[in-house]
């Protein structure tokens, strides 16, 4: 059975300059977020960071009170925390996909986030997941945005463009007279 199959997980990074990390949890089923955040926290915690937690009314709401810290904040990371379970409509494909991509694309944009919103069929396989004894998806997703901080860090600082980022800090402008110029 998947319950009890083993997973290679990777050593917990190391720090020099200590780490700090947003949690955004929906706690829309409240006992399931709750088991999420203690499992992020006690990761967050043992990688000797620091973590903020906020919460936003669902899974949809996630990604943009992320986009916003990300525009107003100092944070190294995010862990993204949440569950969705099916219902009787198509209503839960938007959440989980919608929810889920946005995410990824900021990822891909650079941000370092971990991604523990549950996506299941059942509140059984909620629990089983959320539990911090058990499969702990919370911890595994403080773990990934602190494994993706430890490779900014190793990577340093950005020397070439990220998604859509210009390459450059200067922003060339198409001048009708005299060709492109620099603003």
């Amino acid at each position: 059975m998947a319950a009890h199959e083993t997973h290679y997980t990777l050593d917990r990074p190391t720090f020099d300059k200590p780490v700090k990390l947003l949690i955004v949890v929906a706690p829309y089923y409240k006992d399931i977020a709750d088991n999420l955040v203690a499992g992020a926290q006690a990761e967050i915690e043992a990688a000797g960071g620091t973590c903020e937690l906020i919460k936003v009314p669902g899974a949809l709401e996630v990604p943009t009170a992320i986009a916003i810290a990300d525009r107003s904040s100092n944070f190294d990371g995010y862990v993204a925390l949440g569950c969705v379970i099916r219902g009787e409509t198509t209503h839960y494909e938007t959440v989980c996909n919608d929810s889920s991509r946005a995410i990824q694309l900021m990822g891909l944009q650079g941000l370092c986030i971990g991604n523990g919103i549950l996506t299941v069929e059942n509140r059984k396989q909620a629990e089983v997941r959320a539990d911090t004894k058990d499969q702990n998806k919370g911890g595994g997703a403080a773990a990934a945005a602190l494994h993706l901080i430890a490779l900014t860090r190793k990577w340093g600082a950005q020397t070439k463009g990220v998604g859509f980022k210009a390459p450059s800090e200067a922003i060339r402008l198409a001048d009708s007279d005299n060709g492109p110029t620099t603003a």
